[in-house]
């Protein structure tokens, strides 16, 4: 009987969730801003100046907040892998049990889990991977890498956050062109979104469409409020 190969989607790298959740962010966050500001009544380049800065704000601060999330989870994690690999030394024994324990609760027959754990506890490196698996959840040397992460969202950020800003960048001056412009790169970066989850590419693309009008309407109101208010 032939072996039938089938390849599994990267999803431990920490690039995917970053790039989605900067590319996301980067169009919210600079179509509510640049809806607010034109609510307001500014000028073309007061949008482009705020549109600019949003996005070079924004792609830093996403880049940096990744990195430090990244790295901090990581060390947790290796913290917890040392813990776990001085218990494998000092007690292989009670650490065996814990295997053999968790494997019977699934429905794995206690001799074959024994047995397994046994060739286990003779290879410590192996045994460490397996428990932090068991344990942790987590793949010794498949951790998701911090720079991977930061340079995904901050380059992800920048791209959705220049959208919104085409129209103007173009010398269009027109507040619902910019917005329909931001509208279709939300509806876009949900068919991807799908493309990688196996959603229903439609559904996705709309979901990500009337999240970003709220944010967008909520800011339009508050900006055409403050600026009525101003003049």
């Amino acid at each position: 009987m032939t072996a039938v190969e089938h390849h599994h989607a990267d999803v431990s790298g920490g690039w995917l969730r970053a790039a989605t959740f900067g590319a996301m962010d980067g169009l919210v966050t600079n179509i509510a801003l640049i809806a607010g500001v034109g609510g307001g009544g500014m000028s073309r380049h007061t949008l482009i100046l705020t549109g600019v800065a949003g996005l070079v704000a924004g792609a830093i601060s996403m880049g940096l907040g990744e990195y430090t999330s990244v790295r901090t989870q990581n060390d947790q994690i290796a913290a917890e892998l040392a813990k776990e690999l001085h218990e494998l030394r000092v007690n292989p024994e009670g650490e065996t049990e814990e295997l053999v324990g968790a494997w019977t609760a699934r429905g794995l027959p206690e001799e074959l889990a024994r047995q397994v754990a046994d060739v286990l506890e003779r290879n410590p490196e192996q045994a460490l991977r397996v428990h932090a698996q068991e344990e942790l959840g987590v793949v010794p040397g498949e951790l998701p890498s911090p720079w991977t992460a930061a340079f995904s969202s901050f380059g992800c950020f920048s791209v959705g956050a220049v959208i919104p800003l085409l129209t103007y960048l173009m010398g269009f001056d027109s507040l619902a062109l910019a917005l329909a412009a931001g509208g279709l790169g939300l509806f876009a970066a949900g068919v991807v979104v799908a493309r990688f989850t196996s959603q229903g590419w439609l559904l996705s693309g709309l979901r990500q469409l009337l999240l970003g009008a709220a944010a967008a309407g909520a800011t339009y109101v508050v900006g055409t409020l403050i600026g009525v208010g101003v003049s």
